[in-house]
């Protein structure tokens, strides 16, 4: 049973927040804590406001969700009301095929939902998605950064590749269909990881994709796997910060981190925590509010 057909069955709701820049990272992560899909949107036109919504089903993890406002409320020092709008499954549904058309990234990718009719092979590698999953679909400015990153640094046909924070396993996906390598996925939810394994048999790529549930860097399978070539890690900004410098040392000489889920506005200060780690900036991606770091770190010059 997929999810779309589990939403058939169940009464949603949408949920939301409106936070200023500095409360996106925090109130974000707090609602997709529970909520199946979480979109970030303009609140006015200043470019500081924004309404982070989500969609769950009804009574489903309150308690949580709760304790999720609470943290980023104290991390933040910004309280802001949680409102709540009944949400129909089938109007829900319609909208989001009607809102998930082909994504065409960058030169070489489409994402398709599972919605839309099959089309013969084309010159794009063409990666299939169930619509109601709308995080890593394509259409976020993260996403769409990391993917047009992997088409910079392909060149460099790097062998050891992990997917950190995998979510739908997009990226993975489109890693191990470009490079022709495995790819590691591990991500800390076992409901993405499952969704990621989902994708991977769907698109033909179980055999190239290791998905795997686990805690960031202290991860069996990731410590076991280093070091990586290539790195992926589309998460927030704080947590890329924490973890820069497990980054440095799991990164090989000569190898490509590709960094995600901050605002640009976040993007400086990122980028400082994996200089302090040897790491030297590529490029710099923006798509919308978004960037994305294309990191580097120095091969031995003897």
């Amino acid at each position: 049973m997929n999810a779309i057909t589990r939403r058939h069955a169940t009464a949603l709701e949408t949920v939301h927040v409106t936070v200023p820049d500095e409360a996106v990272e925090a109130y974000e992560s707090a609602l997709a804590s529970v909520c199946s899909t979480v979109g970030i949107f303009e609140a006015d036109d200043s470019q500081t406001v924004w309404r982070i919504e989500g969609v769950k089903d009804v009574g489903l993890g309150e308690a949580a969700l709760a304790g999720a406002l609470a943290l980023a409320a104290a991390a933040t020092g910004i309280a802001v009301p949680l409102d709540r709008a009944a949400t129909e499954t089938e109007g829900w549904l319609a909208r989001t095929y009607e809102s998930f058309p082909e994504q065409r990234v960058g030169r070489r990718f489409a994402i398709r939902g599972t919605h839309l009719a099959a089309e013969p092979p084309g010159p794009r590698i063409t990666l299939t998605l169930d619509a109601g999953i709308a995080f890593g679909s394509g259409e976020h400015g993260s996403t769409r950064g990391c993917l047009r990153a992997l088409e910079q640094v392909a060149h460099r046909r790097p062998r050891r590749v992990l997917d950190l924070g995998t979510g739908s396993g997009i990226l993975a996906m489109a890693a191990a269909r470009l490079l022709h390598r495995p790819v590691l996925a591990v991500d800390i939810e076992p409901w993405s990881v499952r969704v990621a394994a989902d994708n991977a048999a769907m698109n033909g790529l179980r055999n190239r994709l290791a998905c795997r549930h686990g805690n960031g860097w202290r991860t069996p399978a990731i410590r076991a796997g280093g070091p990586y070539d290539l790195v992926f890690a589309n998460i927030l900004a704080r947590p890329l910060c924490t973890m820069a410098r497990s980054l440095g040392s799991r990164l090989a000489p000569g190898g490509t981190a590709i960094l995600a889920g901050l605002l640009d506005a976040q993007a400086r200060m990122v980028l400082a925590a994996h200089r302090r780690q040897g790491l030297v900036l590529e490029d710099r991606l923006v798509e919308g509010h978004w960037a994305t770091l294309v990191l580097r770190k120095p091969a031995p010059t003897w």
